[in-house]
């Protein structure tokens, strides 16, 4: 057998589930991420889908892109199938990763507290943090040598694409193999957008989007205001599913952003809550922003803790004294009495306010009990910001809301009466052009690129991209989706 060789443990005909074994030879192995399966699967439990089903005795390492779940959702089944390796990963992902994985642990198995600190202990042992852009050598033998390097792929804080070169002495060959985990889109809050490697022989490709382009996402805030103004003309709830990690960071940083102005410009406040003067400005400084997920709090604090990894228009925001993940009106929920307090109040009272609580689609969280207690009120408001998967509550209230249809949540029927509305822009993955710019931005342009982490038609038109500029350039490429 000619190496290397890889094997996808999935994200091959589903958009989530991300893993892959990257053969070095017979003896050595690595794993790209061990990410859970969201997407429903008729007939199967979830626990046969996420479980880890191949053999572990070639591999030395875990190296992670970053925390989403389906990227990292699976490391508790790898552990407990007999994984005893480090995990390599950014340094900001070293801090995040134990917040994922607690908040894991505790829901799939229901561990008691000496457990999970035991487990927590375990974790932070086996996490090595790596700085980007440095070579972290993996192998070092005769036949052998593999290093691995890690480079902002400007997706969520911590996030990298994955260089693999790898080395045969005794054959005087070299293979460089990339995995690009999650690559970031242009103008996304925070973040500096990822920049082409050098070079790959071999290219493992995400194409959550390799069907279409992002609407414009310079205007998505602007839009996202004009959604909010129409929304709390209702004197009502604006809902905002949103993952804990990533969206919700941004979602803040924007919602600061757009309060801030209305408030120095003297916007009028649209709608007309108890004990604030019709149609005065005052509205905007009074209107609360509710965080309602303890893990998305969390999270937040690690994002202002890591601020040097932020972009020059976030710096430039930390310069002039604001704080765009602690503004005065954000207010964050923590314990469970409370929140069911804060859905029972904003769902029988005319007070305004912007919730952003998770999951971001609607599979579970804090967001099924507003979702319950308003959905049937057409003065509240959900505002998705999201990639909805099939099968999902999120994906069916997008769908069916607008025809006033239901939505089943916990086993039970609810109707759609609020408003529903989607605004582009929001996503965190590269759109195709991006994706294409990702390939042809490299020196030396790979000779195969495997398709990986979209669905089918995605994954056929990026492709059938790709072997355009690849024609135009009368250049060979071997492209598998």
């Amino acid at each position: 057998m000619k190496y290397p060789q890889i094997t996808h443990h999935g994200a091959v005909a589903s958009v989530t589930g991300s893993c892959h074994e990257l053969h070095m030879d017979e003896h050595h192995s690595l794993l790209v991420d061990c990410g859970t399966l969201l997407e429903p699967v008729e007939g199967k439990e979830p626990s046969a889908v996420n479980s880890v089903q191949f053999a572990l005795d070639t591999v030395k390492v875990l190296v992670l892109s970053h925390v989403h779940a389906d990227h990292v959702g699976r490391i508790p089944e790898l552990l407990a199938a007999g994984y005893s390796g480090p995990i390599l990963c950014s340094e900001p992902s070293a801090h995040l990763l134990p917040v994922v994985l607690q908040d894991a642990f505790s829901h799939q198995f229901g561990r008691s507290a000496e457990e999970l600190e035991d487990y927590l202990a375990m974790i932070n042992k086996r996490i090595v943090a790596l700085p980007f852009d440095q070579w972290f050598t993996i192998v070092e033998a005769d036949q052998l040598v593999c290093r691995v390097r890690l480079q902002r792929a400007g997706h969520i804080l911590g996030s990298a694409y994955v260089e693999c070169d790898i080395n045969y002495p005794l054959e005087s060959r070299n293979k460089r193999v990339v995995f690009s985990g999650d690559l970031g889109s242009s103008h996304t809050p925070f973040l500096p957008s990822p920049k082409s490697p050098e070079r790959a022989d071999i290219l493992v490709l995400e194409s959550t989007y390799g069907d279409r382009l992002h609407e414009d996402r310079a205007s998505r805030q602007q839009r996202l205001e004009a959604v909010i103004d129409q929304a709390l003309v209702d004197n009502g709830t604006v809902l905002i599913p949103a993952f804990s990690i990533g969206r919700t960071q941004e979602l803040l940083y924007e919602i600061e952003d757009i309060l801030r102005y209305k408030a120095l410009a003297g916007a009028p406040f649209p709608a007309d809550p108890e004990g604030i003067e019709a149609g005065s400005a005052a509205g905007w400084s009074q209107l609360p922003v509710i965080l309602d997920s303890p893990l998305a709090a969390s999270f937040t604090k690690i994002y202002r803790d890591f601020n040097d990894y932020w972009d020059a228009e976030a710096q430039e925001r930390l310069s002039e004294g604001r704080r765009p993940l602690a503004f005065e009106q954000l207010i964050t929920i923590d314990s469970h009495d409370k929140h069911l307090q804060v859905v029972n109040y904003l769902s029988s009272t005319k007070r305004p306010a912007i919730v952003i609580a998770g999951h971001g689609m609607c599979a579970g969280g804090r967001i099924v009990n507003y979702l319950k207690a308003m959905l049937g009120d057409s003065r509240h408001n959900v505002i998705f910001v999201g990639y909805q998967v099939k099968g999902t509550p999120g994906a069916a209230i997008q769908k069916y809301g607008p025809q006033g249809g239901y939505v089943e949540l916990d086993r039970e029927r609810f109707a759609i009466n609020a408003g529903v509305t989607t605004v582009g822009g929001y996503s965190a993955h590269a759109d195709q052009g991006e994706l294409i710019e990702f390939v042809t931005g490299m020196s030396e342009w790979p000779t195969e690129i495997r398709l990986v982490h979209g669905e089918i038609n995605a994954k056929k038109t990026l492709g059938a991209s790709l072997n355009r500029k690849y024609a135009t350039k009368k250049r060979a490429v071997t492209i598998t989706n």
